[in-house]
């Protein structure tokens, strides 16, 4: 799957549309621990997070993740955006619970991690 379809199937809002939204979804995630998901994310992870802040930046290019998604309408903080954009980070918003979006992606095949 790519963060384009992606994007369709968890009805998304595109924060950062420089980004790449070919990149191919390796597989997903949720956690909201950052040091959790630095010790278990992928390079290609599509991470479900409430957290708004630079730091889900950081963590998101640091292990080369397809996307960040942040559910329920959440609003992500303009600096972290401005942050993402520069680290071809690719941030989704839905209205979509994080039980909604793993329900979907894990329905259209994609794996958890």
């Amino acid at each position: 799957m790519t963060v384009k379809e992606m994007i369709e199937l968890i009805e998304a809002e595109n924060m950062t549309p420089e980004t790449d939204v070919n990149a191919e979804v390796s597989c997903g995630y949720t956690c909201d621990l950052l040091s959790w998901v630095m010790a278990h994310g992928a390079a290609g992870m599509a991470w479900v997070t409430v957290q708004t802040h630079m730091n889900v930046i950081a963590v998101a290019s640091l292990m080369e993740m397809a996307a960040a998604i942040i559910p329920e309408g959440i609003q992500m903080e303009q600096p972290s955006l401005e942050k993402a954009k520069d680290e071809g980070i690719t941030v989704l918003q839905t209205k979509l619970t994080a039980y909604e979006i793993c329900a979907r992606l894990a329905a259209a095949g994609l794996a958890g991690k």
